[in-house]
Formats: structure tokens, sequence, C-alpha cells
């Protein structure tokens, strides 16, 4: 049987894409589609990169590595101080596994989440924007949750989780009225409970209308797909990628 070409509306082949978050879970599973569909990838994680950069490599495609903390000024604006980037996947983030009201020290927790999960997408959104616009546009994508738009799948869903996954959404609309006049779309998929070393031990699964926890792979090609120029006319666009569990 022959081997069918990519699409080029999907084709990523000369085209250069950050991916944050991409040692393990849905980061991981982002950057091995987009190595699939023909990518050159920078990869960013505090964890280190050496397999996932492997794997890829193995493929034919050209990959780098910036191990780091997205906290940190000086290594987030290090990420667009190189070529230019087509797109970005910015896949990291933190969910606390204690319940808020037992936690012995929330404040610290809560600057933390609000920290990682919302001021590094801000920031980094923004400078991927200035970046893209100066070489022609592009696009990003960021990572919400369902728990952005219902509070969560149950109550052992952490309320300040469910709050910075909303502040993404916000953030979303909010960036995409700046980018998209400049060439730069900004859209974000939703996901409901995935399965990834974040939420082990997660035992929602029986509750989801398909009865199981959505794979890393799942979100890795919507995410794809928004990264691609086959999402040309999509800007503000928050895809719900979760098995059903919330139908707005």
């Amino acid at each position: 049987m022959a081997t069918l070409p990519i699409p080029a509306a999907i084709s990523m082949e000369g085209k250069r894409v950050l991916v944050t978050g991409a040692a393990s879970g849905i980061g991981r599973a982002t950057a091995l589609v987009l190595a699939e569909l023909g990518a050159e990838l920078l990869l960013s994680d505090r964890a280190d990169l050496t397999d996932i950069a492997d794997e890829i490599k193995s493929r034919g495609n050209a990959c780098a590595t910036a191990r780091g903390d997205l906290t940190e000024a000086a290594y987030l604006n290090s990420l667009f101080a190189g070529p230019r980037l087509h797109a970005a996947a910015h896949c990291a983030g933190i969910l606390f596994r204690t319940p808020w009201d037992e936690d012995a020290d929330f404040n610290e927790r809560f600057h933390r989440m609000m920290d990682v999960n919302v001021r590094v997408p801000m920031q980094l959104t923004g400078l991927a924007i200035e970046h893209m616009a100066g070489h022609g546009g592009g696009n990003i994508v960021l990572v919400g949750s369902v728990a952005g738009k219902t509070g969560g799948t149950s109550l052992n869903t952490p309320p300040d989780y469910s709050a910075s996954k909303g502040a993404v959404h916000a953030l979303v609309k909010w960036m995409s009225r700046k980018a998209v006049t400049r060439g730069v779309l900004v859209n974000a998929v939703a996901p409901g409970p995935v399965q990834t070393p974040m939420t082990s031990g997660n035992n929602t699964a029986a509750m989801l209308p398909m009865q199981r926890l959505g794979q890393a792979h799942e979100l890795a090609w919507p995410i794809a797909f928004l990264c691609s120029s086959g999402a040309s006319y999509m800007s503000g666009a928050i895809l719900d990628v979760n098995g059903g569990a919330f139908v707005g």
C-alpha cells in the first residue's frame, strides 16, 4: 500500500516549534506528534530531556533542548532569542495533590500555582507574539482544562487549579485580540482528566462518559493541528478535548 504524503495544511515540515513540558505527559506526546508531522523542535522542561530528544532525532527530525525553569525571566527570554519559531505549544503546568484546605502552607501553594499556571503562560505568550509577529506570524497553543470551565470533574479537583485554568482561558481571549491583527493566532485546548504522571492516582474514570481517562496523544493531535496552517482561521478558540465530560 502506498504511503500518502502529509497534507500540506497540517504538515509542519520546514517549521520550528517550541514545546514546553516536553519531558513527559501531554508535552512529550505533543513533541512526538509534531515530529511525525515533520517539525523541527525546541524542547523545554525542568526535567531531563535526553530520552525524548533522542527519540525525535532517531526519526530524522532536528531537535534542540533547553532545560530550565520557566518562572525565571532569563530562561524564558532565551527561548525566543534564537531562529524563527513558527509555533509554540505551552504544555507545562502544575497540579497539587493535597486538598487545599488541608495544606499547611496554602498561601505559598496558591502563589506557586498562579505563578506557574498563569503568569508563565501570560509572559510566554507575550514573548511569543512579539517574536512571531516580527517573523511574519505564527501559532500559539496553551493548555487550559475542563476544570477552568466547570470547576472540575469532581469535588476532588483543587479550587486553586480550577481558578488557574479559568485564568488561562481568559488569557487566550485577551492575547488573541492582541495578536490576531499581527498574524499570530492564539488558541487553546481544554482537556478533561488525562493519564499523565501529574494525574496518577486519578479515580474519576468511572464518572466520565467514556468511563476512561484521556491519553496524552489524544490531546497532542488537536494541539498539533492548532500549531499548523490548517488552523489558519482560528483565533481565541478553546477546544474541548474531554471525551464528552463537558459539552458547552
